[in-house]
């Protein structure tokens, strides 16, 4: 199917060459730029390249050996490899920068399990959603302040709370009513709870998957993770996470889009979260129709999702 795939893409491009010379056809669009065209250039070269933060269980480097893992990269390279691009080279580079190196060209795509907000979606431009996940907190051992929610931090304010810079955590815990200076802003998870381990601050929030992995792999008994912990009703909780795109490739966008709802109906995304550390496709999964990226860039969910 995929050798099938790749044929048809690359004569489609050959009857588009052939067509015209890339002047104007009269309809607003170049007659050299047909549809694939982009994803055609990517299968010859046969390598995506992909901008990704260290943050694991998401996308991350292996240390020891230097390869690309988490469950995104594995989504990524898994959708890639359906759409006939073989190889994925990932770099790394922070949290905040990931925008804007897609904007900038410097990747093809964004993987981190970046979730679908709509100022995001004013800059890029998203694949449906590959996954869901709630929030999660570090609190020092023995917790304390008494930390269960984003509610408790935001009614004490001598707490302080460390967050990733440019992550969702600053808009939800704004809304629970968190304010500013209660807030320490830092480069990395590792730097979270390194705050905390330190004592420059009482609590860390991020994802669920991330907090957990970041915690059990520091393997410090000077930091817990809440396990009671009330998720925040607040618009974006359940985040859904998903790769993001530069705004003038709607086609690579289109076509990911198309390789990743396959793998969804055939079992491929499910597999994928089970084996990955921190997730599980039952708790994980987005299935094909239950909320799409326009209704998230939109501001909401529909009343069925």
């Amino acid at each position: 199917m995929k050798k099938l795939t790749l044929f048809l893409t690359l004569t489609l491009a050959f009857v588009l060459a052939a067509c015209g010379n890339g002047e104007d056809s009269g309809n607003g669009e170049a007659e050299g730029n047909g549809d694939n065209g982009r994803v055609a250039e990517l299968q010859e070269e046969g390598t995506v390249n992909v901008g990704f933060a260290n943050e694991p269980p998401y996308a991350f480097e292996n240390s020891e050996t230097g390869e690309l893992e988490g469950a995104n990269i594995e989504i990524a390279t898994a959708v890639f490899e359906e759409m006939g691009v073989e190889e994925v080279n990932g770099h790394l580079t922070d949290w905040g920068e990931l925008i804007p190196g897609v904007q900038a060209g410097q990747y093809d795509v964004i993987t981190a399990g970046m979730a679908i907000l709509p100022d995001r979606c004013e800059n890029a431009i998203f694949s449906e959603p590959e996954m869901q996940y709630g929030e999660g907190l570090v609190v020092a051992a023995g917790n304390p302040e008494g930390i269960q929610s984003y509610a408790d931090i935001a009614e004490n304010p001598d707490v302080t709370l460390a967050l990733m810079e440019g992550t969702t955590q600053f808009d939800f815990v704004a809304q629970e009513g968190v304010s500013d200076d209660q807030i320490m802003s830092v480069a990395d998870i590792p730097g979270q709870l390194s705050a905390v381990q330190s004592g420059n601050a009482d609590v860390a929030a991020a994802t669920e998957a991330t907090i957990r992995t970041a915690y059990e792999s520091l393997g410090s008994d000077d930091v817990e993770l809440v396990e009671d912990f009330e998720q925040p009703d607040v618009e974006g909780i359940p985040s859904y996470g998903a790769a993001a795109f530069n705004q003038d490739d709607e086609e690579l966008r289109d076509a990911y889009n198309e390789a990743l709802e396959t793998l969804k109906e055939d079992g491929t995304i499910d597999e994928i979260l089970d084996n990955a550390d921190g997730f599980t496709a039952d708790s994980n999964r987005v299935e094909v129709g239950e909320i799409t990226t326009e209704e998230l860039c939109e501001g909401g969910e529909d009343e069925e999702a």
